[in-house]
């Protein structure tokens, strides 16, 4: 949020409105270093909530749509809550959307959706094969906001990107999980034999590419977002180890969860040529800083990661 407020990602704004349920997954303490600024209006809310949007959206240019149940893991446990957030929701939030003559309509959707792919990249044409109730229920999210350009004419722009990773990220998420692990002396679970490889995003570039498609995609249209750098699930846990001066020693081999993708490497080749994105924060360089993070705000994840919130 600070970066869009302060023109870091490439425009300047009037003014934001954030409109969070502020479940286990949301925290208030985000928006500390920005909640001075008088352009920002923070609105605790569920987006299936229709009056609750009536009330809020008129008089906004520009939707960018980020609620969503997100977390693997949780989906298999129950899927439900998934469908309803991100399935329900996201209608709720169009259908409003419509309603209040919003402009753009940016829906943040993940690589999940495509399913496994055993070599090469998915392009934005790729048909979609989600795996778990987690990325079927984004894949339905997605085709609800296109049929809003098809049947109604709004201009909506989808974006899908690949793992994100850096400060601030709830710790049931690998990477900040095991960092915090290792800082309280626990082991670091691996999932099978540690080879499922995924391509890692630094929230900033997200953020970055996001901005881009806000200002320039085009209506209807599809931008996968990458980070540049792919990685099995070991290699990454190798590097945490040594930033924190531990070894494999404290790697604990778990059984592997059903439906487990292989591999995601989405081809963002398309948003570098329209709009001029890459990536400019790779994970060998950014990840040192992530950790130190972590290291230096333990009163923000300790809450968070043992149910104190």
């Amino acid at each position: 949020m600070r970066g869009l407020l302060d023109g870091r990602w490439g425009t300047d704004v009037e003014s934001v409105t954030v409109l969070d349920a502020f479940t286990y997954a949301g925290n208030r303490d985000n928006l500390r270093s920005v909640a001075g600024d008088a352009r920002l209006t923070v609105v605790e809310g569920d987006i299936r909530n229709d009056w609750l949007l009536a009330e809020h959206l008129p008089g906004h240019d520009v939707v960018v749509h980020f609620a969503a149940e997100s977390h693997v893991d949780r989906s298999i446990g129950s899927g439900s809550v998934f469908v309803s957030t991100n399935v329900l929701g996201t209608q709720c939030l169009l259908d409003a959307s419509r309603r209040a003559g919003v402009h753009v309509f940016v829906h943040v959707s993940t690589d999940e959706v495509y399913g496994s792919i055993d070599e090469g990249s998915w392009d934005e044409e790729q048909p979609l094969a989600p795996t778990s109730p987690y990325a079927a229920s984004k894949a339905g999210s997605d085709l609800l906001v296109l049929a809003g350009h098809r049947t109604h004419g709004m201009d909506v722009r989808v974006t899908r990107c690949s793992n994100n990773f850096g400060t601030h990220q709830q710790p049931e998420k690998l990477i900040p999980l095991f960092i915090t692990n290792l800082l309280e002396g626990l082991d670091v679970p691996v999932y099978g034999d540690g080879l499922n490889r995924r391509n890692w995003l630094h929230v900033d570039d997200h953020c970055r590419a996001i901005e881009l498609v806000v200002a320039g995609g085009r209506p209807g249209e599809v931008y996968n977002i990458g980070g540049g750098t792919e990685l099995s699930n070991l290699d990454l846990t190798h590097l945490v180890l040594e930033l924190l001066g531990e070894n494999e020693s404290r790697i604990r081999h778990v059984e592997d969860r059903p439906g487990h993708d292989r591999r995601y490497s989405v081809d963002w080749s398309k948003i570098a040529d329209e709009l001029g994105y890459t990536p400019l924060l790779p994970l060998a360089d950014s990840l040192p800083a992530v950790v130190d993070w972590y290291r230096g705000n333990p009163d923000w994840w300790r809450p968070l990661k043992h149910g104190g919130r």
